[in-house]
């Protein structure tokens, strides 16, 4: 297959979503809870979260345009400045999904698809009980891209919270272990498992790779 962008722009409107969601490869899979200052909770799942920097430990994602989805976490994190990221296990995945339905705002995702709400630390965004691994974020700014209308919102990491099965002694994270999961596109669904485990790369210690090509 080879399309131009001209190709692409003329694809109908859902294969052209389907295939461009798609192409990034494997993304993270997180679910996004927050508080409204009436007490209301939300939890969304969000596959854009990426890394920003670790000292301080910064991490961000993306919101589409206002006017195409409901913006309940966006205006819960605006009230409160407070939310957190819970990795999606393979064993909620499809309630997780289902929390991207367009529920009423007197109606909280947590409920409506049976995942519970956890307190801790006297952090005021609720956590996701049943994933392995949590973070509880502070906002600290949203960037509007103005290409596509959408949002950058940055967060700094204030709780982080892993089982001990899945980090090592030096701080490497075997998502295999922690049974998370990944997304491709909106709605397929992946395991994870580890195959390798490489030391940092310096130039003196790249392997000849020529050799390896002539056996």
């Amino acid at each position: 297959m080879h399309l131009t962008k001209e190709d692409i722009q003329n694809l109908e409107r859902i294969k052209r979503l389907n295939l461009i969601n798609s192409i990034t490869g494997i993304k993270p899979a997180n679910l996004i809870g927050t508080v409204s200052n009436e007490g209301m909770t939300n939890v969304a799942i969000f596959s854009s979260i990426f890394h920003l920097g670790s000292n301080p430990a910064l991490l961000a994602f993306m919101m589409r345009p206002k006017h195409e989805v409901r913006r309940h976490t966006y205006e819960n994190i605006m009230q409160n400045s407070v939310y957190t990221i819970n990795h999606v296990g393979q064993s909620f995945i499809e309630q997780a999904h289902y929390t991207s339905a367009k529920f009423k705002s007197d109606e909280s995702e947590f409920e409506k698809c049976h995942l519970t709400e956890e307190y801790l630390y006297d952090f005021k965004a609720p956590f996701v009980q049943e994933s392995h691994l949590k973070l509880g974020m502070k906002f600290l700014e949203a960037i509007p891209i103005k290409l596509n209308n959408t949002l950058m919102i940055v967060g700094e990491i204030q709780h982080l919270m892993i089982e001990d099965r899945g980090v090592d002694e030096k701080g490497h994270i075997d998502l295999g272990q922690l049974e998370t999961a990944g997304i491709s596109g909106l709605n397929s669904y992946y395991r994870l498992q580890k195959v390798a485990q490489f030391p940092y790369a310096r130039p003196h210690e790249v392997p000849d790779f020529s050799k390896a090509d002539s056996k």
